[in-house]
């Protein structure tokens, strides 16, 4: 079988981390596994893998914190938390930090394969050289305060995607691009997706009234 590349797992529940090592060195990959962050972050900086699978509970330093101190919106490599931890919450505070994904277990071992091969898929097709340059050619309120893959999810909204045709396109699942929806909405003062699009189309400056202007 034909190596997919490198895989770090950073889980400090040993069943959990074996379990998916099994599966993903089955499906190819040359799997490293971490106890804790601290380890972790050392070979991070050390090699880059084709991709991080990231317990959002670690012992001593979290997974946000992991995400944080590695800085994981610049790094080569996607990276997506796994928990067991369903908090909404949790989700938006991950992908802020840089997360590109957000797996609840239980995990799927077929799914959660196809979740990691799409990402790094995706995350290497729209790398820093390419992200955020999808669509979105005219300027409008807002866009300078975009992340580039809050840009590639605003511009398949724009198009009328589903929350599911948007993570199948770019390898997350739909509740990460709930997430994501949710920030862009903030940030452009929109309220729903006709209102996405009428901003997106609008050439005026500025957000609408702002919640306390609306509510003083």
């Amino acid at each position: 079988m034909a190596s997919e590349g490198d895989l770090f797992i950073v889980d400090d529940d040993a069943m959990m981390r074996d379990a998916l090592s099994v599966v993903f060195t089955v499906a190819g990959y040359r799997v490293t596994g971490f106890v804790d962050g601290e380890t972790f972050l050392a070979a991070a900086r050390a090699r880059t893998p084709a991709a991080v699978l990231l317990d959002l509970h670690l012992p001593a330093k979290s997974g946000l914190a992991v995400l944080k101190e590695l800085d994981a919106r610049t790094y080569p490599a996607p990276i997506l938390i796994v928990t067991g931890d369903g908090d909404v919450s949790s989700a938006v505070e991950a992908v802020k930090s840089g997360a590109l994904d957000y797996l609840v277990k239980p995990l799927d071992a077929r799914s959660i394969v196809t979740r990691v091969r799409s990402a790094v898929t995706v995350f290497g097709r729209h790398d820093g050289s390419t992200a955020g340059k999808i669509g979105l050619s005219i300027d409008f309120p807002g866009q300078s305060l975009l992340t580039p893959r809050e840009r590639e999810v605003l511009t398949l909204i724009a198009e009328g995607a589903s929350n599911k045709e948007v993570g199948r396109r770019l390898g997350i699942s739909p509740r990460t691009v709930e997430v994501h929806r949710a920030h862009i909405m903030e940030k452009i003062c929109a309220r729903n997706a006709a209102d996405i699009v009428r901003i997106v189309l609008s050439t005026s400056d500025g957000c609408p009234l702002s919640t306390s202007e609306m509510t003083a």
